[in-house]
């Protein structure tokens, strides 16, 4: 079964789409607020792939659409707990608890998640919940969206081809081991 080279290959199709622009835009908004998955970059590598010459305004793109989804996510944020609290699902003094983290770590928790693969809509609600400052959140998530797109972005330019055709050989394997790896996960967790 080849189902993970076709999907590769659909994207990558995809990708060449005169919408794909458009594609990269909502994902990247709806990623950072609300859509548990895909990530932005499944479609950012296959565009940067197929145009190189437009990678960095693929990243531009992912990072802009990506941080106004971030603060859609803030202010869904503020509605979530208030909407707790009201039905009284969680108690004042766990937020108190949390708030006070948040507080000293909340930019550092923002700037992790906005690069790496946790998922950004997680640290955009809860920075919404405990009423961080705007314009930090604001900054960091700009400088650390723009670092990992833009980073995706250049190791496309610099290794694409290399990339595309060991991704061909392998991506069923890769599929399948992750498959694996999250239902282990899954298994353990529960």
């Amino acid at each position: 079964m080849d189902i993970f080279s076709q999907i590769y290959l659909r994207i990558l199709n995809w990708a060449e789409s005169r919408y794909a622009i458009y594609y990269l835009s909502v994902i990247s908004f709806l990623e950072s607020s609300i859509l548990p998955y895909p990530p932005p970059d499944v479609i950012l590598v296959p565009m940067a792939l197929k145009r190189p010459d437009k990678a960095y305004y693929f990243a531009f793109i992912c990072t802009i659409f990506s941080v106004l989804g971030g603060l859609v996510g803030y202010f869904l944020g503020e509605v979530l707990l208030q909407f707790l609290l009201g039905f009284e699902l969680i108690k004042p003094e766990s937020v108190a608890h949390i708030k006070t983290f948040f507080d000293t770590y909340g930019i550092w928790v923002v700037g992790i998640a906005a690069f790496s693969p946790i998922p950004y809509k997680l640290a955009t609600i809860t920075a919404g919940t405990m009423s961080m400052a705007l314009l930090p959140f604001i900054i960091m998530s700009l400088i650390a969206r723009a670092a990992r797109y833009y980073l995706v972005a250049s190791l496309v330019k610099a290794y694409g081809p290399q990339c595309d055709q060991w991704l061909q050989k392998y991506i069923d394997r890769l599929g399948y081991v992750l498959i694996v790896v999250i239902a282990l996960g899954i298994w353990y967790a529960s």
